[in-house]
């Protein structure tokens, strides 16, 4: 059986908000959660109150000033957005995205963004995988604390149910080796003067982020690309 995933709040807003994120969590038996960027800091004294007993979640809960550092140890990224914003990821339910996080190998963890503009396109950009709620097209809104309490109720419907695998396999790399591999391309590509005309490099190098972190590729893969580009590197000195 896998951890329980992890659950990120990327620049929320309100402590209210995030009180009740804890209390949804919490129901489900869910106790990790990261805060990225809060707005009015951390601690904040609304969250309390709005937990109604979720203290435990509260107190243990970890703030990060950059995404990319709450998921340095994050194996399985999942961002929950009504829209996929022109990111091409495998979109999932959260009750798909629950039975996968339950069998898989390595720590999980789930995006949600801030209450009023949810996650970014290049926060979206960051995980493996989209969480989409089917939801009424007519009335798509939900809270956030809304969106974590469906999120970890289908988490909590598969405790129990799922078999682990069969064959032992090395889980995917976590977040901060597959950053480094890709750091490691594009200042090869520029070197060689792939990213032309400048004006379509950021359009380019998401392309290629998204492309590079669709596989679960695992540590010892990472590894052996990271020789490649090295060797591609010597080659360009030589």
């Amino acid at each position: 059986m896998s951890e329980p995933p992890i659950i990120i709040l990327v620049r929320p807003q309100l402590g209210e908000n995030i009180g009740k994120a804890a209390r949804a969590m919490l129901n489900f038996g869910l106790t990790q959660m990261r805060i990225v960027n809060p707005r009015d800091g951390w601690p904040n004294p609304s969250a309390g109150p709005a937990a109604s007993g979720a203290d435990i979640v509260l107190e243990q809960a970890q703030v990060f000033d950059t995404l990319a550092e709450a998921t340095a140890d994050i194996s399985h990224i999942y961002a929950t957005t009504v829209r996929k914003r022109g990111v091409t990821k495998p979109v999932l339910t959260p009750q798909e995205a629950a039975g996968e996080i339950v069998t898989a190998q390595g720590r999980s963890a789930i995006l949600f963004g801030a209450e009023r503009s949810g996650l970014e396109t290049d926060e979206v950009a960051a995980a493996r995988k989209i969480i989409t709620v089917p939801i009424n097209p007519e009335f798509g809104s939900l809270n956030l604390a809304q969106a974590v309490i469906l999120c970890a109720y289908e988490w909590s419907k598969h405790q129990g149910l799922a078999s682990p695998p069969k064959v032992d396999i090395a889980p995917p790399a976590p977040q901060k080796e597959l950053d480094g591999m890709i750091r490691h391309l594009f200042g090869l590509l520029e070197d060689r003067g792939y990213f032309f005309p400048e004006k379509r490099t950021a359009v380019t190098q998401q392309t290629l982020r998204n492309l590079l972190t669709k596989p679960g590729w695992n540590s010892l893969e990472m590894r052996t690309l990271r020789g490649v580009l090295s060797a591609f590197g010597k080659a360009r000195q030589d």
